[in-house]
């Protein structure tokens, strides 16, 4: 498998670079030089394979053979330890459930497997791998549960001070071992700027062996295609159309479902439901990108003001004809693939409610911004059957939740046992000088 830089498609690395890096020198995002079209036997026989089979095929497709397949499986196997049902709430609309893993969140997929991948290649290394990873919210908590004492593999998570949810906190805070995180006093975005800053740092990169864990690495992306395929999987084939309504921050769930449709998976149409961070929904409306500072909302998770998967679905719209100004060029055929709407909170906990009062079903402020959008797109086009992912548990929005529901809501007990565990963080400043200073004091 080869991989090139959204900004300079000659810039060609190997899988393992690719993962283990992160991010390309010329601060691009790495995407695969040939998306391979799985078989129409397979797409069509869907149900006769278990979700760690379909793992297995998409990656074999995908890694063509730079990893042997015993060692791919071994991988799926590691990783995929936890189901992705698909839940009706009436004909038309469904819900699949992500949050089935040990953080609670869609994000487990992805650092699972992103931590067996890199364990895998890290594996002849003497000196230590840092992972740099920026949080606004669910994230932290997946790779912090992915990685937790993984052999030569540090992780340094960022996330936003006051900006994250008490139990969200907790995750990624109480730990330890080779798990530490730093409180910054900014937004998701000054994180995210600050990790970036470090990867084209050549002081850092000469002294750390440097890594990222957000949905900047393809590895992360990677997992997050498979149950594109296992939620296709669990409709009952010749119905209506299949659309996929993804509740969106950085975009890379959206980007992981491009994928699996590039790759063969017979998906109609996808919704791109945001917060009031609705970037993306602007641009689709008006061919215009304009990123700006991001707000906090009730789906925290999504508040991002500049996404950074954004590159790579500009990218896949082919948007090589237009290198000044990619984002246009990509416009025409992007707006015809994604519908892009908006809520605000008010909105969202109308929805929480209403979700619950009509189906009796529990969804978190994120997912009823994705049945909100689903609603609202299955106006216009009646006929087809819409799948919103629901990325995290009720439970990770406690206070939220049992505020706008007025009840009690269920904590797994994975997730409740942290409320009484120490939160052990780094109080950081938004400066690149300081966090550059104490990474170089610390690795």
């Amino acid at each position: 498998m080869k991989l090139y830089s959204t900004k300079n498609r000659s810039n060609i690395v190997d899988l393992k670079e690719a993962v283990m890096k992160g991010l390309p020198d010329d601060n691009g995002l790495f995407m695969p030089t040939h998306l391979p079209t799985l078989s129409a036997d397979f797409i069509n026989n869907l149900a006769d394979f278990s979700f760690q089979e379909i793992g297995f095929e998409v990656c074999k497709a995908l890694f063509d053979g730079a990893i042997p397949d015993e060692d791919i499986l071994n991988i799926i196997q590691k990783a995929l330890t936890f189901p992705a049902p698909v839940v009706s709430l009436d004909n038309q609309k469904h819900i699949l459930e992500l949050f089935h893993g040990p953080s609670l969140a869609f994000k487990d997929f992805g650092a699972r497997f992103m931590a067996q991948l890199m364990g895998y290649f890290n594996q002849k290394e003497e000196k230590d791998l840092v992972i740099l990873v920026a949080t606004s919210g669910d994230t932290g908590g997946a790779v912090a549960s992915g990685f937790y004492q993984t052999p030569g593999i540090e992780v340094i998570i960022l996330y936003p001070s006051g900006k994250v949810s008490f139990l969200q906190e907790k995750q990624l805070t109480t730990l330890g071992h080779n798990i530490t995180a730093l409180e910054v006093d900014g937004t998701f975005d000054d994180c995210q700027a600050l990790v970036k800053k470090a990867f084209l740092d050549p002081d850092l990169n000469d002294s750390i062996r440097l890594s990222s864990a957000n949905s900047i690495n393809i590895a992360r992306l990677i997992p997050q295609s498979f149950y594109y395929f296992e939620a296709y999987k669990q409709m009952n084939q010749g119905g209506d159309p299949v659309v996929f309504c993804v509740p969106s921050g950085n975009f890379g769930n959206l980007t992981a479902g491009l994928l699996a449709q590039k790759m063969g998976l017979p998906i109609h149409h996808f919704i791109a439901a945001t917060n009031s961070n609705d970037v993306v929904p602007a641009y689709l409306e008006s061919g215009n990108y304009v990123p700006r500072q991001s707000e906090r909302t009730l789906s925290n998770a999504m508040d991002v003001g500049n996404p950074s998967n954004f590159a790579r679905m500009v990218d896949l719209y082919n948007a090589v004809a237009a290198i000044e100004t990619p984002e246009k060029s990509a416009w025409i055929e992007m707006k015809e693939a994604i519908t892009g709407y908006t809520f605000n909170d008010v909105s969202t906990e109308k929805a929480v409610l209403e979700v619950q009062e009509k189906y009796n079903y529990t969804i978190d402020p994120h997912g009823a911004v994705g049945y909100l959008a689903l609603k609202e797109y299955q106006k216009e086009h009646p006929n087809t059957r819409g799948i919103v992912l629901e990325t995290a548990h009720p439970s990770k929005f406690l206070e939220d939740m049992e505020r706008i529901l007025g009840r009690d809501i269920l904590v797994p007990e994975r997730l409740s046992s942290l409320s009484e565990k120490e939160k052990v963080a780094v109080p950081s400043p938004n400066s690149y000088a300081f966090f550059k200073e104490w990474l170089l004091g610390n690795y």
